[in-house]
């Protein structure tokens, strides 16, 4: 045990319901559209659509970008919208129809990330603001731009929206979300904010002209923290929706089905010397969640559902263990170990308030990458990351909530500073029952540190175990070092870039989510039961208990 210190009792109570268990973070996205009809795109989302705890919602950039239609590094494209030499618009929806299609043959749903401006239709005023190298293609080709046409925008989004009516049905389009734009704050928008909320005000409007009962929202700003232009952003944005002067209909406010921001743990910026830096925090994302719900109730939109479109623990989605060290947590257990707790501490925060929150972890998918590189994916050369074994975890939740409480339970807005240096790790968790009678109790044991090491021992107890069972079977999944872990196994083989045959296939084997130890039978007692096992910082278990009948 860690320090020597007494075992963590965590006590459920399976008779105390707290209501449905909100499967809030079935939302998932990445940089290039394109990488959606890829073999490692499709094997993700076949992944993801299997689940059938719900459809999971999927969200790329650049949907309306204008290029070679192929996914590679910081580009993605459509074509969707050209002109001809007469300056007459020409649609394309080819490979818009490929990527939806795509999701939808997979069990997933669209969130529609609205964007970005295609280059025929691309202010040219505004070119020569990109001057960030890294944003070459945002310079070069409009894409951060407003249009130079806000009528022939509008007329975009509207045949957009009514092609798929008509290729999918008004019911189905109806449960898909219209978003306008990512991070208009920073680099990704080079217009004001005044003109991107007049861009709102058309898209909305078109969106709505299309299929009334469609679902538009925005803003995705970055982390709303006081201070950062982002929380000035979705403030005015807001206040416009409520009740400024629409620049499309003239009329007062925009409408509003749901509000987007993002919510970022930290960020490693590229160093070749790999020297140490501060880790994410959960503590960061929840003060972003502070001021973004703190403006959404200003507003008085506290009663619409909130998507954080961008839920991470860091902000470099596309740099690697190569490019600083410290990325490479993203390959390891402490990764699933973050979101857990963000996660958890996310919902508690939400649920405190009956805010409707629900988190999408961004991602990337790389073709040709090195194995583990470090990049922020779920996979590495079509073999499972740890974190895919999270949500393989989540996918085992049952649909109704029950009492948990821990002995080490944390909250990070206490911490005396932003990382908890001086912070015991948590154990955490949450439990839930299944119509089957099936209880599950998810446990992880989480420090913002990802070098933290150690072990301590749980101790659980469960208290109205249901349908008066006297025996009931256990199966113990884990994540930590050596189990559900093909980082682990990638180690021991020598870290291969690009392993083949045999090597390949003995990494692949431990990618997927395993036991702790075989299924066993535990004894019930007057409604009550008990099991104690060691979890390592990092470590996280989900204990199934099944009635045996």
């Amino acid at each position: 045990m860690e320090n020597g210190a007494e075992p963590i009792v965590v006590r459920v109570d399976a008779g105390r319901w707290l209501g449905p268990m909100a499967h809030n973070w079935t939302y998932l996205g990445y940089d290039e559209c394109n990488y959606t009809h890829t073999p490692g795109g499709e094997a993700l989302l076949a992944e993801f659509g299997a689940f059938q705890e719900q459809p999971y919602y999927v969200r790329a950039h650049h949907l309306l970008c204008t290029g070679n239609c192929h996914g590679t590094y910081k580009w993605g494209s459509t074509n969707a919208y050209l002109e001809d030499p007469d300056g007459a618009p020409l649609y394309d929806w080819t490979t818009v129809d490929r990527i939806l299609d795509t999701l939808l043959h997979h069990g997933c749903k669209p969130f529609v990330e609205i964007g970005f401006m295609p280059r025929d239709l691309a202010d040219p005023a505004h070119y020569d603001a990109a001057s960030d190298r890294h944003m070459r293609a945002y310079r070069d080709y409009g894409w951060a731009c407003p249009p130079r046409d806000y009528r022939r925008w509008h007329d975009l989004v509207y045949r957009l929206v009514r092609h798929c009516v008509e290729r999918h049905g008004e019911e189905e389009v109806a449960t898909w979300y219209w978003e306008l734009w990512n991070e208009p704050d920073i680099s990704y928008w080079r217009g004001t904010v005044e003109e991107f909320i007049r861009l709102y005000d058309y898209t909305a409007e078109a969106v709505k002209a299309a299929l009334p009962q469609a679902r538009v929202g925005g803003p995705s700003v970055t982390n709303p923290i006081v201070g950062r232009p982002s929380a000035e952003y979705l403030d005015r944005f807001l206040a416009h929706c409520r009740g400024g002067e629409n620049a499309c209909t003239g009329t007062r406010g925009a409408p509003l089905d749901f509000v987007t921001f993002h919510l970022k743990g930290g960020g490693y910026a590229p160093d070749p010397l790999h020297r140490p830096q501060d880790p994410p925090t959960v503590k960061r994302v929840l003060e972003g969640a502070t001021v973004g719900y703190d403006l959404v109730r200003k507003h008085g939109y506290e009663g619409l559902e909130c998507v954080v479109s961008e839920c991470d623990p860091d902000g470099w989605a596309a740099g690697g263990a190569y490019d600083n060290a410290n990325l490479n947590f993203r390959n390891t257990e402490y990764y699933p170990s973050y979101v857990a707790a963000a996660f958890h501490h996310l919902t508690r925060f939400a649920q405190a308030r009956d805010w409707d929150l629900r988190f999408l972890s961004w991602a990337f998918m790389f073709v040709g990458e090195r194995c583990f590189e470090g990049t922020r994916a779920f996979s590495t050369q079509g073999i499972a990351k740890p974190i895919l074994n999270l949500f393989r975890m989540y996918a085992r939740l049952g649909s109704i909530q029950v009492a948990l409480e821990s002995e080490a339970a944390r909250e990070p807005l206490s911490f005396a500073d932003r990382h908890g240096r001086a912070e015991a790790p948590e154990v955490a968790g949450v439990a839930t029952l299944s119509g089957d009678g099936a209880l599950h109790v998810l446990v992880y044991h989480h420090h913002d540190d990802w070098r933290r090491s150690g072990e301590t021992v749980v101790d659980l107890r469960i208290a109205n175990v249901p349908a008066e069972a006297r025996e009931m079977t256990l199966r113990h999944h884990r994540i930590d070092g050596q189990h559900s872990n093909a980082y682990t196994e990638w180690l021991r083989q020598g870290r291969p870039d690009y392993p083949t045959g045999g090597q390949r296939e003995v990494i692949a084997s431990r990618s997927g989510l395993e036991l702790l130890e075989p299924p066993r039978t535990v004894r019930v007692a007057d409604g009550a039961l008990g099991v104690s096992f060691p979890l390592p910082v990092h470590g996280i278990s989900l204990l199934e208990f099944r009635p045996v009948r």
